[in-house]
């Protein structure tokens, strides 16, 4: 399939073949979820804890005499049943990683790129370099291209001018080619690929 390139300033800069084993999958929505729920897994730390009964500070004197009192026996005030005593089953610092095989993640980010071409959300220019990189400027370009929630990516590097023109535009996010991921490009409404990113990806899932 083909797809027209442009610039930043919206001029037509020629076309070029996308691999259809890339962007001409039909997308599956399991596929998507799955890799979604992976990510979000991932990102999530993990370290909530509660203190058990062995853990709370306090006195192991016996609160009251074992007998004669009418009340229940106990050895101190540790029990989960007392304010400021442990408890019980509470959380513990763990991993929430799921396990998700490397092929159907690699799979999964193709399935992300055909459902942005095939719903005209792909963007391809011919490269992310500016001048005068100022965020005024910058936005004003995204404006000419109709983008007003897009991910960018670019090739191994992304100009370190542009990375901060950008970073200050509410909703646009820039990755080089090796951060894309399933979730940032299905959060945007547009994915803006560089020609540098393109033959990066197409490389990669040769």
């Amino acid at each position: 399939m083909k797809a027209d390139v442009t610039t930043l300033d919206a001029k037509k800069a020629g076309t070029i073949e996308l691999s259809d084993d890339v962007f001409g999958l039909e997308p599956r929505a399991d596929l998507l979820h799955r890799m979604v729920r992976y990510q979000l897994a991932a990102r999530r730390r993990g370290t909530v804890a509660v203190k058990d009964r062995s853990e709370i500070v306090g006195t192991t004197a016996k609160m009251f005499r074992q007998k004669g009192t009418g009340r229940a026996r106990h050895g101190n005030a540790k029990p989960t049943i007392f304010r400021g005593g442990g408890k019980a089953f509470g959380p513990k610092p763990r991993s929430h990683d799921i396990e998700l095989p490397k092929k159907v993640r690699a799979l999964a980010l193709r399935h992300a790129l055909s459902s942005k071409a095939k719903t005209d959300a792909l963007v391809v220019i011919d490269s992310c370099e500016m001048k005068d990189p100022k965020t005024k400027a910058l936005k004003a370009r995204f404006d000419k291209l109709g983008v007003s929630s897009a991910l960018v990516v670019d090739g191994a590097e992304v100009q370190d001018g542009f990375a901060r023109a950008a970073r200050n535009i509410p909703h646009i996010d820039v990755l080089p080619v090796q951060g894309i991921n399933v979730y940032d490009i299905l959060r945007h409404d547009t994915l803006v690929l560089t020609k540098a990113a393109l033959e990066a990806l197409e490389a990669r899932f040769k």
